[in-house]
């Protein structure tokens, strides 16, 4: 390191002991890291960027509150994970807080720049939506994330755009912030308070306790809809308006759905309402594939849902397996379809439609003119609504059913269906459901679920 570079570091340098990751062969070792700066910060703790001195290496460091009564549900995630699209653990170490006693748990990260979050917030700026192919890359990254900690028994549990780390040179995308995921147990009750509000499956608003790695899934679908319609797809101001916003676009669960979600939650007087066709959700230049793929994604049973590995199998993404396939800056792809063997393991009879086949060597990537359409009744811009953390409102199953009830049974359905995008689904249900009056009704509708993991 040259002699100006250690002179600007001279004020601000941090010596720590540190440990590497990997399981079974960890060292410590001292490490320096300087220029830390706070970059986010929340109920959690705080995260840091920060540089390490002997690489040069920009790094996030989050540091956590540790209880010293128990192990670090993150770490124990964190050094299970190796694979491009999730967000790398370098070091970990522990510093000592303002309190007696008081330990603090650093993990040391790889630094990425922007997230999927503020990327669409500048296309929504200038009422634009994302390019659709961008939208393939980056939804294909995370079903390749999802597919891999899946696989391992991981469900991350809070799959939302700010979670999605993006380099907007090279359009790689990380999965990070592994805080709320957990290794999940077939027969073990997980707390059902959990996934920011907008991305929470509609089984976790039922209170299921013996959910799968499907509510990632769903998840996925909604932040893929919202990418394809420049605003938040069930934009709810609580749980019961969550599944309101939900009851809008998929109409009202079957008796047999809802046991499915949650076999506990039974008893129901849910008024019928139809489901809202899928292309009148959407604008009139969606894709019919993107559209396909969201409704795959999006279905109250969670075991009708795809699995990652099917959704990267969907036609969605076979513009992505042309050759000579670019984005529209040119630049060339992320790598995509650089599958470990324990990748191929877990759907082998998806092999052949996961591959590029260049058999047509004169196709090429094209991006359909939705890339740059400007944004008709846009409603999200330098406005857009970040969902609302989760408060731990809770009541009883009944109240809750009584109210979801009451507000879907007001007033007759309206007999006319208006044209396209969700301001068309809102005039549709308008006269049956009026979301205003359960904006402040608590975030389940059932409070049955021991706060468990």
């Amino acid at each position: 390191m040259n002699q100006n570079k250690r002179l600007q570091y001279s004020q601000d340098v941090h010596t720590v002991r540190a440990a590497t990751p990997t399981s079974g062969t960890e060292r410590n070792i001292d490490l320096q890291y300087a220029d830390s700066k706070v970059i986010g910060n929340g109920s959690f703790g705080v995260v840091y960027r920060a540089n390490l001195v002997h690489s040069n290496e920009d790094v996030a460091i989050k540091k956590v509150l540790q209880d010293k009564r128990f192990k670090n549900r993150e770490l124990q995630i964190m050094r299970k994970l190796d694979h491009r699209n999730v967000v790398k653990l370098k070091y970990f170490f522990y510093s000592a807080g303002d309190k007696k006693e008081e330990v603090y748990l650093n993990l040391i990260l790889e630094y990425v720049p922007e997230t999927v979050y503020r990327v669409a917030r500048h296309y929504a700026k200038q009422r634009q939506i994302i390019p659709i192919l961008y939208n393939k890359v980056y939804m294909y990254q995370l079903f390749r994330a999802l597919g891999y900690i899946h696989s391992i028994g991981i469900c991350h549990r809070d799959i939302k755009p700010q979670n999605l780390l993006l380099n907007a040179q090279t359009s790689v995308l990380k999965l990070c912030d592994f805080g709320s995921a957990k290794m999940l147990v077939p027969g073990e009750p997980n707390v059902a308070y959990i996934c920011s509000r907008y991305y929470r499956a509609p089984e976790l608003i039922f209170g299921a306790t013996d959910y799968t790695t499907k509510i990632d899934v769903w998840s996925a679908g909604t932040v893929l809809a919202e990418l394809l319609l420049g605003q938040p797809f069930f934009p709810g101001d609580s749980g019961v308006d969550q599944l309101v916003e939900i009851i809008k676009v998929l109409g009202t669960p079957s008796r047999d759905e809802i046991e499915q979600m949650n076999p506990n939650y039974t008893e129901f007087r849910f008024p019928m309402i139809r489901a809202h066709p899928w292309s009148r959700v959407f604008r009139a230049r969606t894709p019919a594939d993107a559209i396909d793929l969201v409704s795959k994604l999006l279905k109250y049973t969670p075991d009708a849902r795809l699995s990652p590995f099917e959704a990267l199998a969907h036609e969605f993404f076979d513009e992505l397996r042309l050759p000579n396939c670019k984005l529209p800056s040119s630049n060339p792809m992320p790598p995509l379809f650089d599958f470990s063997d324990a990748e191929l393991a877990i759907d082998p009879q998806l092999q052949d439609k996961l591959f590029p086949k260049y058999a047509t060597q004169q196709q090429v990537c094209s991006t359909p003119s939705l890339a740059t359409g400007s944004m008709e009744n846009f409603t999200g811009g330098g406005n857009h609504k970040v969902e609302p953390e989760a408060k731990g409102e809770m009541s009883s199953t009944s109240e809750h059913q009584e109210r979801v009830s009451t507000e879907l049974d007001n007033r007759k359905k309206s007999s006319s269906t208006p044209g396209g995008g969700l301001e068309a689904v809102n005039t549709a249900t308008s006269s049956v459901i009026n979301t205003s009056s359960v904006a402040n009704t608590s975030d389940y509708v059932t409070s049955s679920a021991p706060l468990q993991g």
